[in-house]
């Protein structure tokens, strides 16, 4: 039985346990954590995510627990006036084949959990794979505490701040983008009823933005603002945000927003950095996947999606090539063109979303707005690319 070292006990590292535990493998994940806590917020699933789910066997788990979005809808934050709106729910299923779901990552992770330990893998909590050696028919991670495990491959699934990444690639310096977001989780029954619509939203304007949706059955409203700002520290997702500071930020925005936002009393704040395009994510028997490989932005709200397409594309390839090098290579080959598009069309929306006043967004809203309405099919189809994927075959 072929063996597998994951770094990492995150979305992309349970995935990875559990795709490679359903086809074989005797699989180990470290994860640095004491315990695998709720941490994090809400996730959007599009059907490229959700197929892989499928192919995981965890999706009717998910879904249990998850909302469905009616569309995806765009707003001018200041007006309220709608820009476009794309169909979901069940448009994107006759789509793109599978469904669209908006997931809190604590659900998501697990399900992926449990059936990644229910496939057999193990889980080592508070446990790091601080460096990986090379050998000519094997590898071995060298953890802390002393411990060494020798493997058939590992995976460095070891988050945004990776410490693996070195292995393949000398570490450049996050840029800060010069922006920061805040995001929570509002108790749906603190504000209005109705007040926000049973959508993905995203309302844009100068210099800022806010995206708001349904979690958990409609029970919990997820919200991201971002806000552009000089500069900023740290990179972390568990600062303490004030909430005082984000009502005012957008303070001169929609009804709306500020109904939504008078109930937030918590929130965290986090700088957004990007760092260029990973030239190898493999190293013989080493690959990074998700996060630790290609971290990116979250304007094309993928991340999550990303890292589950790693692995479906991962494990097809382990198993169509025994030998493990060549299948990593042949992996990296497929990934690299379509996560490098991901990420430069995630910093694109970032600057549509905060493009300011005046007649470049008139005219660019004006015509977005204009096919939205007029020809949805056209407006769906650009997403054809991104969300009719299917990484379990390898095919769009």
């Amino acid at each position: 039985m072929p063996t597998a070292l994951v770094a990492g006990g995150g979305i992309a590292g349970m995935a990875a346990a559990l795709g490679l535990a359903r086809t074989g493998w005797d699989v180990t994940v470290c994860e640095r954590a004491e315990e695998l806590a709720e941490v994090g917020a809400g996730l959007q699933m599009s059907p490229n995510a959700t197929r892989v789910l499928d192919w995981l066997g965890v999706l009717d788990e998910v879904e249990a627990t998850s909302f469905h979005p009616q569309a995806a809808v765009m707003v001018d934050g200041r007006t309220g006036e709608e820009v476009f709106r794309t169909a979901l729910a069940d448009a994107a299923v006759e789509r793109w084949g599978s469904v669209y779901l908006h997931v809190h990552r604590a659900d998501l992770l697990a399900a992926l959990t449990k059936s990644a330990q229910a496939a057999g893998a193990k889980v080592r909590l508070g446990t790091q794979v601080e460096r990986v050696v090379e050998h000519p028919k094997s590898a071995t991670g060298h953890l802390s505490g002393g411990d060494v495990v020798q493997a058939d491959l590992i995976i460095g699934a070891d988050g945004i701040r990776s410490h693996l990444r070195r292995t393949v690639s000398s570490e450049e310096e996050p840029r800060f983008t010069g922006q920061v977001a805040w995001r929570g989780l509002i108790p749906a029954d603190r504000v209005p009823e109705g007040l926000i619509p049973p959508d993905v939203t995203v309302y844009a304007g100068d210099a800022r933005h806010l995206v708001v949706y349904y979690l958990r059955g409609g029970s919990v409203i997820n919200f991201v603002a971002v806000q552009e700002q000089d500069d900023w520290a740290e990179e972390t997702w568990s600062a303490p945000g004030d909430p005082d500071a984000l009502r005012a930020a957008f303070s001169h925005w929609h009804p709306t927003v500020k109904a939504l936002l008078e109930g937030v009393d918590e929130c965290f704040l986090w700088g957004l950095f990007d760092r260029p395009e990973q030239p190898r994510w493999v190293d013989h028997r080493f690959a990074l996947i998700g996060d630790a490989a290609h971290p990116m932005l979250p304007f094309m709200a993928q991340g999550a999606g990303q890292a589950l397409e790693d692995v479906a594309a991962l494990v097809r390839h382990l198993a169509s090539d025994e030998d493990v090098p060549e299948a990593l290579v042949e992996w990296e080959e497929e990934r690299w063109p379509r996560v490098t598009r991901i990420m430069q069309q995630s910093r694109d929306n970032g600057r549509m979303f905060h493009r300011p006043e005046g007649t470049l967004r008139t005219i660019s809203r004006s015509i977005i707005g204009f096919v939205s309405r007029n020809s949805p099919s056209t407006a769906a189809a650009r997403l054809d690319w991104l969300y009719g994927y299917d990484p379990v075959r390898g095919r769009g």
